[in-house]
């Protein structure tokens, strides 16, 4: 079982900006969270370049507690997300293009082609320094056949991850298994049988727990004890959180253990999976998608009962746009509960999310319009101390979004690296 950053490991556990290894220094790491469909982009816009105003637009409003957490990068462009000569697609191009920068094949068939991720850039050069080299996980399954977009692939539109121009990696949906992939210990037989014995895995270390437990500082048994804690609430919350579903689904379909019914639940745990995740060096490295591009869901429990997609072709609809606008709040708060969790956590001289580069957005700006210039783009935490927040950076139109992702691979000391069509580092970020 993977432990918490502990100041006890000393030089043996990260590295400052740099490359200069430090007592008590933290590894750095890149989170990209993806919402679809763009944004009600007059709910999101922040005003003239500087200090973030006093008062935060609607959609970023649940994270005012965080105003020097977060900047804002407005002018940044997917434009291998645009047409470029294929015709429609766009919610196929934006999630596709929105890591890899590459234009992908316009094919419903097994001929796919995008381009490497910048997230698998980072799992290839520092995968080997944490058990698992990546971690991908979302609310919605990738999907690996069929048609979605006008003659695009459904894989496209429903994996934001890809190892290779061929190779998408899928992202896991049941905090079940992920917890499974992160925690679990032995093999599936193992696994099955702890299950049916209710038994914890922390049972299972209990006793290296108590004889490490002995050897370390205050600090450090204090951030053991609140980690174990926050273990064994995540098993109890997915314990709770499956039903088998035999009153509403038909005779022989099951819901699948561990994937909550509601919505926001299912957020959250998997919030908290990513952070466990970071917390204990599993990996540095996560995606994790709100919802396939193009999803038309529909959140009745906020009270907007159409479906996303269909009222993000609003046609400047006042009723339409403040739907849209409530759905964007619903994912901004969620944004700001996976903050809190990290700023939460105590690492080092600072906490995790000081130690973190968590960027949430999306490869359309304003669903109706289908551009992929202006994207609403956040980019939070302080990246070991090599980002300075709390601002509204603009840049030049036209500036390519892969230049953030460049930025966020130099600060891991990934460097020369070619993204797509990036030109080379964003400015200002500092």
């Amino acid at each position: 079982m993977a432990l918490p950053w502990l100041e006890a490991m000393g030089l043996q556990t990260g590295w400052a900006a740099g490359n200069t290894p430090t007592k008590n220094a933290a590894p750095n790491r890149m989170a990209i969270l993806y919402v679809p469909n763009g944004v009600h982009m007059d709910g999101w816009r922040v005003g003239n370049e500087g200090s973030l105003p006093s008062k935060l637009p609607p959609i970023l409003a649940p994270l005012a507690a965080h105003k020097s957490d977060f900047s804002i990068l407005t002018g940044l462009t997917a434009d291998k997300a645009r047409a470029n000569g294929d015709g429609g697609g766009d919610h196929a191009r934006a999630m596709s293009a929105f890591l890899t920068g590459a234009q992908p094949r316009k094919t419903d068939g097994a001929n796919i082609r995008s381009g490497v991720s910048a997230d698998q850039l980072a799992a290839a050069r520092i995968g080997d320094r944490t058990r698992l080299a990546s971690l991908e996980i979302g609310t919605d399954s990738s999907k690996l056949a069929g048609g979605c977009d006008s003659g695009y692939s459904c894989i496209y539109q429903s994996n934001i991850s890809w190892r290779s121009a061929t190779q998408p990696m899928p992202k896991e949906v049941n905090p079940k298994l992920i917890f499974e992939r992160l925690f679990g210990t032995g093999n599936d037989l193992e696994r099955q049988r702890r299950d049916a014995q209710r038994k914890s895995v922390l049972d299972v270390v209990r006793e290296d727990y108590r004889e490490l437990n002995v050897r370390l500082g205050g600090e450090d048994r204090r951030k053991l004890d609140e980690y174990f804690t926050a273990v064994r609430e995540m098993e109890q919350r997915i314990a709770k959180s499956g039903t088998d579903g035999r009153s509403k689904l038909p005779v022989g379909v099951l819901t699948p253990r561990g994937i909550p019914e509601s919505y926001a639940e299912h957020l959250r745990l998997l919030a908290d999976l990513m952070v466990l995740a970071f917390q204990t060096d599993t990996t540095r490295v996560a995606t994790f998608v709100l919802a396939n591009e193009g999803s038309n869901r529909s959140y009745p429990f906020i009270g907007v009962r159409d479906g996303h997609h269909s009222i993000s072709h609003h046609g400047n609809d006042p009723v339409k746009l403040a739907k849209i606008q409530d759905i964007n709040i619903f994912h901004s708060t969620h944004l700001a509960y996976l903050l809190d969790r990290l700023k939460a956590v105590k690492e080092g001289d600072g906490n995790l999310l000081d130690h973190s580069m968590i960027v949430y957005g999306s490869g359309n700006g304003d669903g109706n319009r289908h551009n992929h210039d202006d994207l609403p783009i956040l980019l939070a935490g302080k990246g070991c101390g090599t980002i300075r927040q709390g601002r509204h950076i603009v840049y030049p139109k036209e500036t390519p979004l892969n230049n953030l992702w460049v930025s966020m691979l130099n600060r891991m000391d990934i460097r020369d690296v070619q993204l797509g069509d990036s030109t080379g580092e964003l400015k200002k970020l500092s």
